[in-house]
């Protein structure tokens, strides 16, 4: 006992004499005395030039030091600088391993980075190069005690931990100025300060931030204020952050000198242990725009799990735009773009992120779905139904009057604005390759180009650079249509493969409402199958091959009469003048029907063919659609009664006679003014008339000498006919006599 006795009285002896020692040094040595000394040591060990202009103070209880206006220069100039520093320590608490920082304040921090036009930092020089053929010295293996891994075992297994606690952090006007020559972008950070007081693990501390940044390129300036309560373990793998205020007021070229505010808050939690984390009422917003969630996270690898909500208010994009100094985005309608949210639950198995019961609002329009995104492979699933949506209502709108008239001539031609400018690609080749989707979108309603489309089923897929258009159907004017289309992106030289039916679309109301044209109405019936390969426009045309095969039942040529047409021929052949006027606007017939074939820009036509009232219309002719061109012979064919006028009566002359119209032009300038009568192919059609006529008058001719020779050969078979009946009559008036004695004997 006494040996325990007498050895705790040496330690308590030696703790003594060293907080002795360490009193009678505070109090005797001076550090400022040791300036040159720790100039000199700094300068020598590195490329700083240290100037200690202010006081060195020290403390005992507390234990501290100050430092006073400190400055190193690097190479002439200002590297580091700072106005004060203090740090102090409670002397007892590192008595009793339980170390307090009473202060530390860290005031007028100036520091200078800068990357030169190599792109070498500053701070890469700080050390002086060793001289060449010096290797850096090996440090030997020091054996683990068996005391130090009985330590280490110790606190792996949950021993005490250390208890650190700081009574008070202060930094206040700190700066910090980074210059990057190579690319002339400069940031400064100033005004930037950190209090926090009671920093305890295990303990919740407040803590206050505020800073303003600077950056050149583009110039933009950042006030930020942050202020949150803290909290972590003493194992430091558990850590919370409750009360949240997070404020940044923003301006500069990014905002066209706009002010704009973005705020944070809500509360967060973290634990590295279980590798989980949540966010508690978070919210986000940028001027007008505010977001909120609740998120559960758990897994910090490449499979993480989420739980939670996600929503985003009703908000105005215009006003957003506004308030963001962006450009405005001009609609036909006004009132667009006003009402916009969006909700969501997201959850989803480790390494996929799902959305469900998703609502998206855009003004009058509401979707609703559900998907997925599958973080290993960025595999993308989503479905989407929405029920209405006017798509013209967000198109720009078409200028008016004279500003459409300056605008148009103003505007380049098509052929010269391609020319102007250089094609560029359609499809990001590289992004489509390493696309994983699976998309099913449905809308009740789609109006887009005036155009009113119902019921709309469109479903894609993307893997490994081979993209399809699986479906993409709907009901259009009275009818329906369907197409799917095939792009196979895995070559630089993407093949296209697309095909399309339309089944008893009424061209007149869609027409009407696509461009205003009204020329032909009935109801349309066409097959499209197409191949083309290409990654830009033009080789998508010249590549372009297929056919069109299409029917047209029931309907009629508007804004051009047919009839007429004809009837000028034949009046010309009856050599009569037409006494109508009142010919009408329109053609109707029962059936059109015919074949395109695709080659490149040309649609070639050979099988035009249309039953009219009396006529059968037949042509072929081309399509050229890179200049909007049409070629068209046509022919009408006589084939009955075509109109009641006395000069268009058909006769023998022009039966099966065909008369010629042609229509050329522009058919995206004047639709109406294409067709009219062909007088340069008349002359083939007279010379039709002509043969008709001789084959009639040589008709006639045999007719009427087969009625002569007919006439003749009753003539003579009479004249045969009458000796004979004379010569009967002798031979009967001889033997009559005898005849009649005979049968008066036999009977009596």
């Amino acid at each position: 006992m006494k040996v325990i006795r007498y050895a705790l009285y040496a330690v308590i002896g030696l703790v003594v004499l060293a907080v002795a020692a360490v009193a009678i040094a505070v109090a005797v040595i001076n550090p400022n005395d040791y300036k040159p000394q720790i100039e000199a040591a700094v300068e020598k060990q590195t490329n700083l030039d240290l100037i200690l202009e202010g006081d060195i103070g020290w403390s005992f209880i507390p234990l501290g030091l100050e430092l006073n206006k400190v400055e190193a220069t690097l190479e002439g100039e200002r590297f580091v600088a700072l106005e004060q520093l203090i740090a102090q320590i409670d002397f007892w608490s590192l008595i009793t391993m339980s170390p307090q920082v009473n202060t530390f304040v860290l005031n007028g921090l100036d520091a200078h980075f800068e990357v030169n036009e190599q792109g070498e930092g500053n701070w890469a020089r700080i050390m002086k190069e060793k001289p060449a053929g010096t290797a850096a010295p090996e440090q030997a293996d020091t054996p683990e005690t068996p005391a130090a891994s009985e330590e280490t075992a110790e606190a792996s297994e949950g021993g005490e931990a250390l208890n650190f606690n700081v009574e008070n952090v202060e930094i206040s006007d700190a700066r910090v100025h980074y210059n990057d020559l190579s690319t002339g972008q400069s940031v400064v950070l100033e005004d930037f300060s950190v209090l926090a007081s009671n920093i305890t693990l295990g303990s919740e501390f407040p803590l206050d931030i505020q800073f303003r940044v600077e950056t050149a390129q583009p110039k933009l300036a950042v006030d930020g204020s942050i202020s949150a309560k803290l909290k972590a373990n003493q194992a430091l793998n558990e850590f919370t952050m409750s009360g949240l205020s997070a404020v940044f007021d923003m301006n500069g070229e990014p905002f066209s000198g706009k002010s704009v505010t973005a705020e944070l808050g809500g509360s967060l939690a973290a634990n590295l242990e279980d590798e989980t984390a949540s966010l508690n009422d978070f919210t986000a917003s940028l001027a007008n725009l505010k977001l909120s969630t609740n998120l559960n996270v758990k897994g910090f690898g490449d499979k993480p799990a989420l739980n939670g909500s996600l929503a985003i208010s009703e908000f105005s994009l215009k006003e957003l735009l506004s308030n963001l100094g962006q450009p405005a985005i001009e609609t036909t309608d006004p009132d667009v773009l006003e009402a916009i949210a969006l909700s969501t639950n997201l959850g989803g198995k480790p390494g996929t992120v799902a959305l469900s019961d998703l609502k998206i609002t855009l003004d009058d329009t509401n979707f609703n779905g559900n998907g997925s995104y599958t973080l290993s492979n960025g595999g993308l699933v989503f479905n989407l139904q929405g029920d209405k949506l006017n798509a013209d209502r967000y198109l720009p709108p078409a200028p008016e009057g004279n500003a459409a008239a300056e605008a148009q001539s103003e505007t380049p031609t098509a052929e010269t604005a391609s020319a102007k400018q250089p094609e560029t690609d359609l499809l990001p080749l590289e992004t489509l390759r390493s696309l994983l989707l699976d998309i099913n979108f449905d809308l009740g309603e789609l109006i887009v180009s005036n155009l009113t489309i119902n019921e709309i089923k469109a479903s894609t897929t993307a893997k490994d650079g081979l993209l399809k258009v699986d479906e993409f159907s709907g009901k259009l004017y009275y009818g329906s249509f369907g197409a799917n289309v095939t792009i196979d992106a895995r070559t630089d030289n993407p093949k296209w493969n697309i095909r399309s039916d339309v089944n008893n679309v009424q061209t007149l109301p869609l027409l009407t409402d696509l461009a205003e044209v009204d020329m032909l109405s009935g109801g349309a019936n066409f097959n499209l199958a197409v191949n083309t390969a290409g990654n830009r426009i033009s080789a998508l045309r010249n590549n372009a091959k297929g056919e069109i095969s299409f029917n047209l039942a029931e309907g009629e040529f508007r804004q051009m009469n047919l009839t007429r047409m004809a009837c000028q021929g034949i009046a010309l052949v009856n050599q009569e003048q037409l006494s109508t006027s009142d010919w009408g606007t329109t053609t109707p017939f029962n059936d059109m029907r015919g074949t395109l074939k695709i080659d490149g820009n040309t649609l070639n036509n050979t099988d035009l063919v249309a039953e009219l009232a009396g006529m059968r219309l037949e042509g072929d002719g081309t399509v050229e659609l890179e200049q909007s061109e049409l070629d068209y012979e046509v022919g009408l064919r006589i084939v009955g009664d075509i109109h009641r006028d006395q000069a268009c009566r058909t006769t023998e002359y022009v039966q099966n006679v065909v008369i010629p119209v042609e229509c050329r032009g522009n058919f995206a300038e004047d639709p109406a003014g294409l067709c009219s009568f062909d007088g340069s192919r008349f002359r083939d059609t007279l010379k039709d008339i002509a043969a008709n006529a001789a084959r009639a008058k040589a008709k006639e001719e045999i007719d009427r000498a087969k009625e002569k020779a007919r006439e003749k050969a009753d003539e003579a078979k009479q004249k045969a006919k009458d000796k004979v009946d004379e010569k009967l009559k002798e031979k009967l008036g001889e033997e009559g006599g005898k005849v009649k004695d005979a049968l008066k004997g036999l009977f009596n």
